[in-house]
């Protein structure tokens, strides 16, 4: 009788976990890629030293907030966008990590090149990385937010530090635009190549 109970125990567990399995795969593979930008932006291993720039060139390590003092992709940025950065979290009670900041005019062509590869065109990966000649973050006048939840407050009161999306299809990207204080953020493009400053 207690054979019978662990075989019938052992059968229902492998049953469940079986369907369990199949269900994770199933919703796993229908997830849609992520932009170029982005999978490289948030991989596992993106501190690590890409082509031999790493994060002197502007890759930044897992765990950087906008408050770290060490990182060159965090302590290049424009001044005022990291001063209203750091008071927009101070405010906000959620964490803002950096996937990217400042980036060497290299490590954007890096970029870019890995864009094209990934979509196949120039057309295509234009509309998810610009060129080292146009890109703000080159500049360091552009950061990508990580995590939903200080992308989600930022979306709600980031204008109020005149930290503004730019972008639609990148929700993580901001850029500082002091008139928002009083006036709003600016509408959004569809995407960069949208954006005027992209056409140089």
């Amino acid at each position: 009788m207690r054979w019978l109970l662990v075989v019938g125990l052992f059968v229902v567990l492998a049953g469940l976990t079986a369907a369990f399995g199949r269900q994770v795969t199933k919703s796993s593979s229908s997830a849609p890629p992520l932009p170029p930008s982005t999978a490289s932006l948030t991989s596992p291993h993106r501190s690590e030293h890409r082509g031999g720039l790493g994060e002197a060139g502007g890759a930044v390590p897992d765990g950087v907030t906008v408050f770290d003092d060490t990182i060159p992709a965090v302590t290049n940025l424009d001044p005022d966008l990291l001063k209203a950065l750091r008071e927009a979290a101070a405010d906000a009670g959620v964490v803002f990590y950096v996937n990217s900041g400042w980036r060497s005019p290299e490590y954007q062509e890096q970029l870019l090149r890995e864009a094209v590869s990934e979509y196949g065109s120039e057309e295509e990966a234009a509309r998810w990385v610009a060129t080292a000649a146009t890109s703000p973050h080159v500049s360091g006048d552009a950061v990508d937010i990580g995590r939903s939840d200080a992308t989600a407050w930022l979306s709600a009161h980031g204008a109020e530090y005149g930290l503004c999306q730019i972008y639609e299809n990148e929700p993580w990207h901001y850029e500082l635009r002091t008139e928002a204080i009083t006036r709003d953020c600016p509408r959004m493009y569809a995407d960069p190549t949208q954006d005027p400053r992209m056409q140089q």
